[in-house]
């Protein structure tokens, strides 16, 4: 069994397993300082769609998901699809259990495609704990120790993980924010920090010189890492309408 803390990992945000290397999006793990102070209640709110995913202006993509309330605690479910270049298609599956307070509970994730795969990973406090499933092989264990029990999952083209973490930033305060973070289907943890940079415009090309969607100006909220950069636009309601990565030209958009 392993041990890791986020300090000590690198954070990858791509399906590089899975051999999409053109959607390989992979940075270093952000060594901000933790965040400060009592982490506030979650504002989850349910949420249903899809995500259009574009690379380089070409659909390779989508993703279908949903996010409700399941008796005290919360369900995000989604399943994606993504073809490579050379034509292959890999489907992906998650579903995330938490609390009210954005903690995850529970998370199961399945890819079929080339390659099968699959895992689940549960937590208790601040223990992260996988079991990952490869197909032909051996059950392989793994374990996690975070400093706070409020994880982030932002797994591999599953976009609406960050919906989830854009109602889990603390909007009163504002400011840059860390949170512990783990991408399930790298087995891998790791920090990040977000802020809001308020009301902007987003464009349909991820341009930080954008032009309005639908007419519409947007909340911008900057997730970065040490050496890479993920903009999300959100509505009055914080519902998540584009995601932007302009360094590899990536774009999800909802329909």
């Amino acid at each position: 069994m392993t041990h890791a803390t986020p300090s000590t990992k690198s954070l990858s945000l791509a399906l590089t397993i899975f051999l999409l290397a053109p959607l390989a999006l992979v940075a270093q793990a952000d060594k901000s300082p933790k965040a400060r102070g009592a982490a506030p209640a979650a504002s989850l709110a349910a949420d249903k769609g899809t995500f259009r995913i574009l690379l380089d202006g070409q659909p390779v993509g989508s993703e279908e998901f949903e996010i409700a309330q399941d008796g005290r605690d919360w369900q995000a479910r989604a399943t994606s699809q993504i073809t490579t270049a050379d034509g292959t298609t890999t489907q992906v599956k998650g579903t995330l259990r938490l609390t009210a307070d954005g903690s995850p509970l529970r998370y199961e994730w399945s890819t079929q495609g080339e390659k099968k795969a699959g895992a689940l990973v549960d937590f208790r406090g601040g223990v992260a704990s996988a079991t990952l499933l490869l197909e032909n092989s051996q059950p392989f264990e793994q374990q996690f120790t975070f400093d706070s029990p409020r994880i982030v999952i932002l797994d591999n083209n599953l976009y609406h993980h960050y919906a989830i973490l854009a109602r889990l930033y603390d909007w009163s305060a504002r400011g840059a924010q860390t949170f512990p973070v783990l991408i399930p289907q790298e087995m891998t943890p790791g920090s990040i920090t977000v802020e809001s940079f308020g009301a902007v415009s987003a464009s349909r090309t991820g341009s930080r010189d954008p032009q309005l969607i639908e007419g519409k100006t947007l909340e911008l909220l900057r997730v970065r890492t040490s050496d890479l950069e993920i903009d999300l636009y959100l509505d009055s309601a914080r519902r998540l309408i584009q995601l932007a990565v302009p360094s590899s030209k990536a774009l999800i958009l909802r329909e």
